[in-house]
């Protein structure tokens, strides 16, 4: 959906440029400065709405609306995928044969002995206090 609305909203917003560029300015002319009478004052001093005005406040209302619509979709939090798969329920697998029982005649097996540490050990650190000094070994 954002990938249909971000080219629209950039063709409201040229076309927007473009309209506002093309307008006429209602009396902002160097002679009104001074105090001189506009010649286009023939409808009083609002005059009527041109064409121009009209598609200009519709293409304002567009990039408006145009706007708000693409910040609250990406405002939205993203779904994530391990979310998804998260809930849903597990699947359904076979249920477990139970072991054959032992045979009779069989000798217990005596459990395996326990796995020496590989790391060798270390003295303990001794604690410097701030008056040793500091030496570097190269």
């Amino acid at each position: 959906m954002i990938y249909v609305l971000v080219p629209i909203y950039i063709l409201v917003c040229v076309f927007l440029i473009l309209v506002v560029l093309l307008q006429q300015g209602k009396g902002a002319d160097v002679a009104s400065a001074f105090g001189a009478s506009s010649s286009q004052t023939t409808f009083g001093a609002r005059g009527a709405t041109t064409v121009l005005e009209k598609v200009t406040t519709w293409s304002f209302v567009a990039f408006s609306v145009l706007a708000v619509a693409i910040s609250l979709l990406q405002a939205r939090p993203k779904s994530s995928v391990l979310k998804a798969l998260g809930n849903q329920p597990p699947a359904k697998t076979a249920p477990a044969v139970p072991a054959a029982p032992a045979p009779a005649n069989s000798v217990p097996v005596a459990p395996a002995p326990a796995r020496r540490e590989l790391r060798p050990r270390l003295p303990p650190a001794r604690r410097r206090s701030s008056n040793d000094p500091i030496r570097f070994e190269a």
